[in-house]
């Protein structure tokens, strides 16, 4: 997975053009409508843009399966560490034998956009994502939770460092426990409430990223 922050409009480069323009004060929440952030995300699962993409105010692009063989399947895939651990060789052993057919499919004259079909969920995608202050705030505080899927999760972490980076009065940006200060989960929550705090409290400690990662 890689992550990368291609262009922003942060609340200090808003706030500055807003002085400009003699507006001497806004409240910082007004603010996040119209603040934004553009990323190109690269090698995560089908499965997880499904999740991404249901966060319909952000905009998205994404790599087109039907136009863009998929070359090498086995190269392209994302492998859940659980089953590294514990199914590794019949995992890859479905996703070469997909590859194949995939692969035959095309030579037997089936257009890609049909051959696609058969590709698995783990296949890699790439994307261009923007979103605006209010569309972020709420997709780390649901994906950077302890209860969201793993990959997803990863994603959020590393899209919250680069933002963090750019821009660092959205510093209280993470979880929703972060946010609120209580888990709005209920009975669902983790319990790990001092643990995430300490967690998302430093960017540099946010799930042992860096920014070179």
């Amino acid at each position: 997975m890689r992550v990368e922050l291609l262009g922003y409009l942060s609340t200090e480069r808003l706030l500055e053009a807003l002085r400009m323009a003699g507006v001497t004060w806004v409240p910082p929440e007004q603010l996040l409508p119209h603040i934004s952030f553009t990323f190109s995300v690269e090698g995560i699962s089908r499965a997880c843009s499904h999740q991404l993409i249901r966060h319909r105010t952000a905009s998205f692009t994404q790599q087109s399966q039907r136009y863009v063989k998929v070359k090498r399947l086995s190269e392209n895939v994302v492998i859940p560490e659980s089953i590294r651990e514990k199914a590794l060789q019949p995992y890859m052993e479905f996703i070469e034998r997909t590859g194949d057919l995939y692969s035959r499919l095309m030579e037997l004259g089936v257009p890609g956009e049909d051959a696609r079909f058969v590709l698995p969920n783990a296949t890699a995608t790439n994307l261009i994502v923007t979103m605006n202050g209010l569309a972020l705030r709420h997709f780390f505080g649901l994906r950077c939770c302890l209860r969201a899927q793993w990959e997803i999760r990863e994603l959020a972490d590393r899209m919250l460092l680069k933002v963090r980076s750019a821009d660092p009065n959205l510093s209280h940006f993470g979880p929703y426990c972060y946010q609120l200060g209580y888990c709005p989960e209920g009975r669902f929550s983790c319990g790990k409430l001092a643990e995430m705090r300490v967690r998302y409290e430093k960017l540099t400690e946010i799930a042992g990223l860096s920014l070179d990662n």
